[in-house]
């Protein structure tokens, strides 16, 4: 009996085992999860959105894999991003933070922004006016014009903006260098984003995967635990949902 008793955990734990390198090696070359602290995505991503990450995208470095141990040098399996990707990436400035913001430049190009309107390699971006958008405000509701943008490789996503003479509206010229990205948040007049000094130039090697599709979302109005609200307050109708 005791052999068998034995037998039984020794089988338990070979199994709890096998589950936890699974689950490390889908997490790390696969697909891994990551949810949406803030608003500077929106009105593509939401606070409260769960979303998976292709891995295998753009290849792996060290921030692949867990504790971004240094055990790859540069990238391996690499692939170029494209623009409009929406990218997890590690911040430069501080590589123990995720960000989430969409690729707009590519190394060698031009950036500016002026009246609100990007610009790519001197030409402005096309975007067009679909309206105002009430949205909450930290003193109360605040509107917001929305516009539908499209980038010169015919990608569209959708864009808010308070005004177009917020505080990075009118930006320098931003040359992107050879093997670096720039990066910005559809929330344009709320993004912390290559714009700013805080992110800047993102290297390649700090991508670390594309943006696919949602699998949860809540709207952060209960506690986890109070279960009766739950039905509530889950967006049902984004989950699934492709992120473009």
């Amino acid at each position: 009996m005791e052999k068998q008793k034995a037998g039984g955990l020794a089988e338990t734990i070979r199994t709890v085992l096998y589950a936890v390198v699974i689950a490390l090696a889908v997490r790390t070359f696969a697909y891994e999860p990551f949810n949406i602290p803030s608003g500077s995505m929106k009105p593509t991503l939401l606070v409260g959105d769960f979303l998976f990450v292709s891995k295998f995208s753009y290849g792996y470095s060290r921030y692949s894999l867990p504790w971004s141990l240094p055990l790859i040098d540069d990238r391996i399996f690499g692939s170029e991003p494209e623009r409009g990707d929406v990218v997890v990436f590690k911040l430069p400035s501080d590589t123990k933070t995720d960000y989430i913001k969409r690729l707009i430049g590519l190394p060698g190009d031009r950036i500016m922004v002026r009246g609100g309107i990007l610009h790519i390699n001197g030409t402005p971006v096309q975007r067009e006016e679909l309206g105002e958008r009430e949205v909450p405000g930290a003193f109360g509701p605040q509107s917001v014009m929305e516009y539908s943008e499209t980038l010169p490789n015919g990608r569209q996503h959708l864009i808010r903006e308070i005004s177009d003479d917020y505080v990075h509206d009118n930006t320098r010229e931003f040359v992107v260098p050879p093997d670096h990205y720039f990066f910005m948040g559809d929330n344009r007049d709320r993004s912390q984003d290559s714009r700013t000094a805080q992110v800047g130039f993102v290297p390649a090697v700090n991508l670390i995967g594309r943006a696919e599709f949602l699998f949860f979302s809540h709207n952060s109005s209960s506690k986890w635990w109070e279960v009766w609200r739950w039905p509530a307050v889950i967006r049902f109708s984004r989950i699934g949902r492709g992120i473009d």
